[in-house]
């Protein structure tokens, strides 16, 4: 199994990289961190990170050439499983709105709204665990029960057109986006990564999805 974790400058790629091999490595999995686009057309799973803001991210994602033509025809053409996390997880949706309205992806449709809890004494950017509240079945969270705790680090939100779309969210001054998915696509608003025992069961869950 070839996964590719696109590196496009924008990610916290050492320990999502690390986190992904050490799931795969009992799974015969070959992690490969680039920002080649052979190497994306050949994957068999694809990770897309992201941290920063939702223009700059696109903005650097598409400045290396052929990368998106490559993801498109893997991930929509050839139904390659594919991972969004954090702000790559937000270029999915039609646009972000942070700072100025910026074209995603347009795979799940929707926009990256800012995060406006009910509550003034929660602060954002929305920081720390959480308990995840499970909206309909998916197979990357299989064994991941209700209330089970994720490590989010964001400001914007995924607002989707479909509830359909909406998998998993959690409670921060009313309810923000923790988890979306359509066909071979799903995107997670908080870091694997980081987020322990739980993440790694996501990761592995991930890793052996077959859409």
């Amino acid at each position: 199994m070839r996964v590719a974790l696109i590196d496009y400058e924008s990610g916290n790629l050492h320990s999502a990289a690390k986190a992904v091999a050490l799931v795969g490595a009992h799974r015969g999995a070959e992690v490969q961190v680039t920002s080649d686009p052979e190497v994306v057309a050949r994957a068999d799973r694809i990770v897309l990170p992201g941290d920063g803001a939702f223009p700059a991210c696109r903005a650097a994602f598409e400045a290396v050439p052929g990368l998106h033509e490559a993801l498109e025809e893997a991930v929509t053409q050839r139904g390659v499983p594919f991972l969004g996390i954090c702000v790559g997880m937000q270029m999915l949706a039609t646009e972000g709105l942070e700072y100025r309205p910026t074209p995603g992806f347009g795979w799940i449709r929707g926009r990256v709204d800012r995060i406006m809890p009910d509550d003034p004494s929660l602060k954002v950017p929305h920081m720390g665990w959480n308990d995840l509240i499970l909206h309909r079945p998916h197979p990357v969270l299989e064994g991941v029960p209700a209330g089970g705790h994720a490590y989010f680090v964001h400001s914007w939100h995924f607002v989707t057109d479909r509830p359909e779309d909406l998998v998993a969210s959690v409670d921060y001054g009313g309810p923000v986006t923790a988890v979306v998915a359509r066909d071979n696509i799903v995107g997670l608003q908080f870091h694997p990564e980081k987020s322990q025992a739980l993440g790694l069961r996501i990761l592995g869950n991930f890793l052996d999805w077959k859409p």
